[in-house]
């Protein structure tokens, strides 16, 4: 056993991860630190889905870094090259040495006698177990379970001949070719493997309990790659991000004020896509606009991969699975060699581990949330948590920069600890991740920490709000402790009127 001490130790080596340990080489130089990741390369999501089509589901102008530029006019990019865009990026920004693979997190435990986390980890194919101490944690595992997906018991399941097949553990060499492919669920996955696979299969069918709303984007964005002809790359890279930050936001909040108008336009651009060769009660959902996400299908090719009969919709219940398929509720079967349960994700908070403050557990929907970046009662410590109805990396960007900027704070006032406190009782009934009704985060409110009713502690899902919160207002705020003490309110530093708007838009 080995024990090495670090000025902040981050957990995880994804988009997060990478993307705070940038931020930290260019503005917290000198900070001793390390990455501690589970898998053996770093990527995290990107890393672990392997499946057909695997894409983005975000465009790459505002899920790419702010520091560097998405270069090309791929808007949807496939999981590949967004792992190869990660990496690029700890090579360049120099911070691949600092990545420990094979390192899973067990346990991470603060002491107040001693002033640090002390974490231990433990290589899973050799059995080693390694502990660090370090003055600053900071979680950037996603909210993923990487071991498994949600999957329901599905009566019958034993019965079938075909294979079932995990989209998280998809296997390498499936030969799907000419066969009867039957993909149950209606997300982000399902909407990128049902047409995917139609290029090859026999049939696919997508089979849906409800239907979901879902925006036809195309794969390549002409204007982007006209701007960066006459103009600087990182300008460019600005303008679009700019862009499609505002037309975002746009249709989110339109959704929230006006969502029989916004629903309307919704089921209107998805008629002109069918021509008539479907059924639209199949895409007619019976929420409103953004109660759930909203799922973007690349080039349309779902609507092409239905009008040329090489996929169907059902939207029905499962009774059972039977030897060579699955009978639906209606009484309808349907014949599959192939079933795919993309059925959703099961949420895991910091990658499972279970922090403890002093020997005590933290129990985390016993918690509120400060800032959406730190836990209440939690010292030194920060989650990146990105965003759920714009692009992730937008979040996590201005996270990391906010802890960068408390660490920097912490140091030029030689304060050792630092602690949000709720002492106006602000704990709420909504997750953190409460702006959306979706069956995953509905099963996982056991495990979330809370968002409160106002102030720091409220997380609005508001990136132009954020950047004002994160970037420029002070950080003795009132809310924070430091080595015990309680901070003084004290008023937002200087920014100007529009400072904020366009640092938001423009980068900071």
């Amino acid at each position: 056993m080995s024990h090495q001490h670090y000025d902040v130790l981050i957990i995880g080596a994804g988009v997060s991860g990478i993307g705070m340990a940038c931020h930290l080489k260019r503005e917290c130089p000198g900070k001793r630190f390390a990455i501690l990741e589970r898998r053996q390369s770093l990527g995290g999501t990107w890393d672990l889905f392997r499946y057909p089509g695997i894409r983005s589901d975000s465009d790459m102008f505002t899920f790419g870094y702010n520091f560097r530029p998405w270069t090309g006019g791929q808007v949807l990019a496939d999981g590949a090259s967004i792992k190869q865009y990660v990496a690029d990026t700890a090579r360049e920004n120099d911070v691949e040495k600092h990545i420990r693979y094979g390192a899973a997190v067990k346990t991470a435990d603060w002491s107040s006698e001693d002033k640090h986390w002390r974490v231990t980890s433990q290589n899973e194919s050799t059995g080693e177990t390694e502990t660090y101490t370090a003055s600053f944690l900071v979680g950037c595992t996603g909210y993923y379970n990487y071991d498994q997906g949600y999957k329901p018991d599905f009566p019958g399941e034993e019965d079938f001949r075909g294979d079932i097949v995990q989209p998280q553990h998809w296997p390498e060499n499936l030969d799907y070719t000419g066969k009867k492919v039957v993909v149950i669920g209606s997300g982000a996955t399902a909407i990128t493997l049902v047409p995917t696979m139609a290029e090859k299969a026999a049939h696919v069918t997508m089979l849906q309990r409800s239907p979901t709303y879902l925006m036809p984007l195309p794969s390549v964005d002409k204007i982007t790659l006209a701007l960066q002809k006459v103009l600087p790359e990182k300008t460019a890279y600005r303008l679009t991000r700019a862009r499609n930050i505002s037309i975002s936001r746009l249709l989110y909040e339109r959704s929230r004020k006006s969502p029989k108008a916004m629903r309307g336009l919704f089921l209107s651009i998805i008629k002109r896509q069918l021509k008539g060769k479907a059924d639209m009660r199949h895409f007619t959902p019976d929420y409103n606009p953004w109660d759930q996400r909203l799922c973007v299908v690349k080039d349309g090719d779902l609507f092409e991969a239905i009008k040329a009969g090489t996929a169907s919709i059902k939207t029905d219940h499962i009774e059972c699975f039977t030897e060579t398929g699955i009978r639906l509720k209606s009484g309808e079967e349907l014949a599959a060699d192939i079933i795919i349960p993309a059925t959703g994700l099961e949420i895991q908070m910091l990658g499972g581990i279970k922090p403890t403050v002093d020997g005590q557990d933290v129990i985390l929907k016993d918690k509120v949330i400060y800032k959406n970046v730190m836990v209440e009662g939690m010292p030194n410590a920060g989650m990146i948590f990105g965003y759920t109805n714009i692009s992730w990396t937008l979040k996590a960007d201005i996270a990391s920069e906010y802890l960068c900027r408390l660490i920097n704070h912490m140091d030029r006032n030689n304060y050792r600890v630092a602690v949000p406190r709720d002492t106006e009782n602000s704990l709420g009934d909504d997750t953190v991740m409460g702006s959306l009704d979706a069956g995953y985060i509905k099963r996982a409110e056991d495990r979330l920490p809370r968002q409160g009713t106002h102030g720091p502690w409220k997380a609005e899902q508001d990136y132009l709000k954020d950047v004002k919160i994160l970037r420029f207002e002070a950080i003795e705020d009132g809310y924070l402790e430091f080595d015990g003490k309680r901070s003084h309110a004290a008023r937002p530093e200087p920014a100007g009127f529009l400072r904020p708007l366009r640092s938001a838009l423009f980068g900071s």
